[in-house]
């Protein structure tokens, strides 16, 4: 295989710590809420995502924000110090949002959210390195950076009909060490970014990060109660014909894109239950 057609390869394929995407971390919502979220898995221990304060949880543009910086952690060879660089308009056009003022500032309050909100594990968040889940505090990224470009360049940006003036120059950010020691030991679930990409609704797109979980823990059928899963999304409706409303459109989105062969919602005794059936992994 050619340079360039490995660095396609990588461009399409990214790796995630797969146990932050068994945990819940993004409001499917881009509302003021800035109450904690709180998740107590069956196998025991307590899940918490701490927004920084005066701000809100992390929600769906963040969501997709996060998947971009480990394609592009991926893309640049997942370097040893975490370190990766973008401007922020090519960033904004890879996840198909418009270059402009208001995206930029989306950009920026996005990334400090990932620096800033607090992911609080006590017994859950699972460490490959130690082989068991572990107390601890966390962040996406420990460190964030953005610098404007030089007078001298912004000059320029006139001659560029695709850029602005405004243009903000160059970030530079760090992936958190534990997420990164995750994957580097391969506890990963692993997604296709045009597949994920192609996904416009954002709980489909949590919803194929969560599937892809089950599918590297080597299951090919996963049946969730219907309770537990709008906590790990998390959702906040809570009546099983609230969440079976939400849920419907995004498993009709993710059989369509192949990516599931069946999900049903189904009544045992007084529980709910999802009973999903994972269709085979695209080459």
């Amino acid at each position: 295989m050619g340079i360039a057609a490995r660095r396609r390869l990588a461009t399409r394929t990214i790796l995630l710590d797969r146990s932050l995407e068994a945990l819940p971390l993004f409001r499917l919502s881009d509302s003021a809420d800035d109450s904690a979220i709180t998740y107590a898995p069956p196998s025991g221990g307590r899940w918490r995502v701490l927004p920084n304060p005066g701000d809100r949880l992390p929600g769906t543009f963040d969501q997709d924000v996060y998947i971009e910086l480990w394609r592009r952690y991926h893309e640049a060879g997942a370097p040893s110090d975490g370190v990766i660089t973008f401007t922020l308009h090519a960033f904004l056009r890879s996840i198909g949002r418009r270059a402009d003022g208001r995206t930029y500032e989306q950009l920026r309050s996005a990334l400090a959210r990932l620096q800033h909100t607090t992911l609080d594990s006590l017994g859950v968040y699972y460490d490959a390195a130690s082989r068991a889940p572990v107390n601890t505090r966390l962040t996406i990224l420990t460190a964030v950076s953005i610098e404007r470009r030089r007078v001298a360049d912004r000059d320029q940006l006139t001659l560029f009909p695709t850029l602005t003036a405004s243009e903000p120059g160059e970030a530079m950010v760090t992936l958190a060490p534990l997420p990164r020691a995750n994957v580097a030991c391969g506890h990963v679930a692993v997604l296709s970014a045009p597949q994920y990409q192609a996904l416009s609704s954002p709980v489909a797109r949590r919803l194929y990060r969560l599937l892809e979980v089950a599918r590297e823990e080597g299951n090919l059928t996963w049946r969730v109660a219907l309770a537990q899963l709008a906590e790990q999304l998390p959702l906040a409706q809570r009546y099983p014909s609230h969440l079976q409303r939400v849920l419907q459109p995004a498993h009709e989105m993710l059989v369509a894109a192949g990516l599931l062969r069946d999900a049903a919602v189904r009544q045992h005794r007084r529980e709910w239950f999802v009973d999903y059936v994972l269709a085979a992994r695209m080459p």
